[in-house]
């Protein structure tokens, strides 16, 4: 019998890694258009700045919806200085590689924030990028949604940050090879289902031990790993619910529904969205009326 691997009828044809790699344009992937292997600005592009001293620039992939859902929670408590302006940011046109969205992240990834409220006391606008950071910047400048105790600080972190380590597996890794890649590969399916049926198993023993992840409190925890895997298990995201039997794991199905029902967290995940319902879009956000008032089902209104 030959030690040789059998290949099985989906495996995709054998492979061989050149010894240096090239890029080759296009690859036939959905993000083929703005996928490359450099960094920096493409075009000249300034960004808009509106009245209010937070500028977000984002859109309402789950990275974006932290950001929004945090700041209508601030704004939910009372917290007047977290007024923002969201304006658009249209990654699939390319819009993260204008050089001023380059300026406030040269990472070119949303969701990105400029803070100006030192300018009108002499000083600098402070520049925010990554999703995770953005969220401890304004709960620490807010002291809201991060506990104080060290203990329950502590923990809050911890799954902030396990969230911005293993989402990549699961959006980059099962959500590319199960929804966007051009050829479905077996394998890489197979292996970055395991992983996310794995985290969303971490998830659900977290959240039988605690209502919350980070203790007895919502904190900035939630808001991070909600859009993710809260809207995986409400089957929200990549069309897989069933393919991973996501009711299955019923302390992330109790976590989810209950946050998913908060207003604010119902009006974040709205603001910059370009797609799904019109009464669900808010392309750009200026003003609390803007929910009212500025949804795409209210512009394609006939007046009168």
């Amino acid at each position: 019998m030959s030690d040789t691997p059998q290949a099985r009828p989906n495996d995709p044809p054998a492979y061989a890694p050149p010894r240096i790699w090239t890029w080759q344009q296009p690859n036939g992937g959905q993000f083929a258009s703005i996928n490359r292997p450099v960094a920096g600005s493409t075009h000249d592009k300034p960004l808009p700045v509106g009245r209010h001293p937070l500028q977000l620039y984002s859109l309402a992939t789950p990275n974006g919806v932290k950001v929004t859902v945090l700041l209508e929670e601030l704004l939910a408590l009372g917290h007047a200085g977290a007024e923002y302006d969201a304006w658009i940011i249209r990654i699939q046109n390319g819009d993260q590689f204008g050089s001023g969205f380059v300026g406030v992240n040269p990472n070119s990834k949303i969701p990105a924030l400029m803070d100006h409220s030192a300018v009108a006391a002499g000083g600098q606008p402070v520049r925010v990028f990554e999703s995770g950071a953005i969220l401890l910047y304004l709960a620490t400048k807010f002291g809201a949604f991060l506990p104080s105790d060290p203990a329950a600080r502590t923990e809050t972190l911890n799954w902030l940050f396990w969230q911005m380590g293993s989402a990549p597996y699961l959006g980059g890794g099962f959500g590319h090879f199960y929804a966007y890649a051009p050829h479905k590969i077996e394998y890489a399916i197979d292996r970055f289902a395991m992983e996310t049926k794995r985290q969303l198993d971490v998830l659900d023993r977290r959240l039988a031990e605690a209502p919350y992840l980070g203790g007895a409190d919502y904190s900035i925890a939630d808001i991070a790993v909600w859009p993710w895997y809260g809207a995986l298990a409400l089957g929200q995201l990549y069309g897989a619910a069933e393919f991973l039997q996501v009711q299955d794991y019923t302390h992330v199905q109790r976590w989810a529904q209950a946050i998913a029902q908060r207003p604010a967290v119902k009006r974040g995940r709205m603001v910059n969205r370009a797609w799904g319902a019109p009464e669900e879009q808010l392309h750009e956000r200026h003003a609390a009326s803007d929910f009212d008032t500025q949804t795409q089902d209210k512009l394609a209104a006939p007046a009168g």
